[in-house]
């Protein structure tokens, strides 16, 4: 049998962060979800039966609301008891759980991160819910780029969680002092990139060859930069993700235009302040030391409760304001021996009783259309979570673009092409070599994979 590849700890750490989300559908709105929490207790009366359920924790404010929604789940169906188990740190998750299921004894319901989904699929380490899914309606209230990022030649194996995207968030007592305005909530007011690039210059503080604070920080991470390659009118692969799009004016222009911020303007930091200062991003934007951060949106839930002044905004544009939108998702193990209660606990994770908890607290955005009506949305926009402004970023994502390496059954492109991008980006690697050698990497893989 071919081995599974791992990544690298940095990669898979990340995967797990921006992975940090959970979904679904349910509570009275008349959507088709509604009836979600009613169904899944229909046999109440039934065997006695325990589900092993795994996860990752990334944030205890998170576990803690899984924990709550399978106590609701529970008490609706006192026949299936759910034994949940997080692997701590994003070097384990994976790698354990590939070894889970080579192993036959992979956990009936799991988490899984939306750019290994296609691999476990193509293993056949998934149960098919494709029936269950259509005949009970679950998909009908998935936005398009859920029921995109969840399919499989038509076929569900999994259902996408939520949403998370890139966003760019700042610090509005940094902002006042500079006397600078803030970026944009709009869409269609979007900075451009050289509106942004003059804001971080104004941002950034020297005393003599010291810097006090950098303008902003974030955007050498591969996720976030395949936003702006997006905005430029890009993409890492072609249409068909037959090839390699990478050795393009459009992905040239915005690589060298991120490397600039560090390398040129002197407004971002290398990497390693944050690990010298043992600080995490978001404390560096709490403290003052970056005015402006690119993170993911589940990051809200975390700094919403940090004691400072944040802001969030729409990420700069190249030629149209743009981010992608992803998440984890709930699957099955094609061997579990309880297929009929492991869907009825997928189909809770999916209902909008179970996703508006963790929507409510800043970590997730709905992937529900009835969630983004006026109706839906004042179910879940919290004073003192989402920002001023919130409101006008929800068509940013509801029209957000399908995060592209989410489409492959490759992991291996995804750390090709950071390596590549960290020998760009922290060593000297020249531009043009850099795509030329993605270009190669990438179309070898993606060969191979046909």
């Amino acid at each position: 049998m071919k081995k599974w590849s791992v990544a690298t700890a940095s990669l898979l750490i990340l995967a797990l962060l921006l992975a940090a989300c959970g979904g679904g559908k349910g509570e009275s709105s008349g959507s088709p979800g509604a009836s979600a929490s009613a169904d899944a207790g229909g046999d109440q009366g039934g065997k006695q039966v325990t589900l092993k359920f795994m996860g990752w924790e990334v944030s205890p404010l998170e576990t803690e609301s899984v924990k709550k929604g399978l106590e609701l789940f529970m008490k609706e169906n006192p026949n299936i008891k759910v034994e949940y188990t997080t692997i701590p740190g994003g070097t384990q998750y994976v790698a354990k759980m590939q070894a889970m299921v080579l192993g036959n004894e992979a956990p009936d319901v799991f988490f899984l991160q939306s750019d290994y989904y296609r691999d476990f699929v193509k293993r056949k380490s998934l149960l098919d819910i494709t029936d269950k899914v259509n005949s009970e309606g679950v998909a009908d209230d998935l936005i398009d780029s859920a029921v995109k990022l969840s399919t499989v030649d038509g076929k569900y194996y999994g259902i996408e969680s939520c949403i998370v995207a890139p966003v760019l968030y700042f610090n509005k007592d940094i902002f006042d002092k500079a006397g600078v305005a803030y970026p944009p909530t709009d869409p269609s007011k979007a900075w451009t990139w050289q509106q942004f690039v003059d804001a971080a210059k104004k941002l950034t503080v020297k005393n003599g060859n010291k810097f006090e604070q950098y303008g902003v920080y974030g955007l050498e991470n591969y996720y976030m930069t395949i936003a702006e390659i997006m905005s430029n009118g890009g993409n890492w692969f072609t249409e068909d993700l037959k090839k390699s799009a990478a050795n393009t004016p459009e992905v040239k222009e915005v690589l060298q235009a991120i490397a600039d911020l560090r390398k040129k303007d002197g407004v971002s930091p290398e990497a390693k302040l944050l690990t010298n200062s043992g600080m995490s991003a978001a404390q560096m934007l709490q403290t003052g030391k970056i005015a402006m951060l690119v993170d993911g949106s589940w990051a809200l839930q975390e700094l919403s409760h940090m004691n400072f002044k944040v802001g969030m905004a729409v990420l700069p544009k190249f030629k149209e304001a743009v981010t992608h939108g992803q998440a984890h998702l709930h699957v099955a193990s094609a061997n579990t021996e309880h297929p009929e209660e492991a869907w009825k606990l997928i189909k809770f994770l999916s209902s909008e009783e179970y996703q508006l908890q963790n929507v409510k607290a800043g970590l997730w955005l709905p992937n529900h259309k009835s969630l983004y009506t006026e109706q839906g949305i004042a179910k879940w926009l919290t004073p003192g979570v989402h920002p001023d402004g919130f409101k006008d970023m929800i068509p940013y994502f509801t029209e957000s673009k399908t995060y592209p390496y989410a489409l492959l059954s490759s992991q291996k492109i995804q750390e090709d092409t950071t390596a590549e991008l960290d020998k760009f980006f922290i060593g000297n690697q020249p531009l043009d070599k850099t795509v030329e050698n993605i270009e190669t990497v990438v179309n070898k893989q993606l060969a191979q994979n046909q």
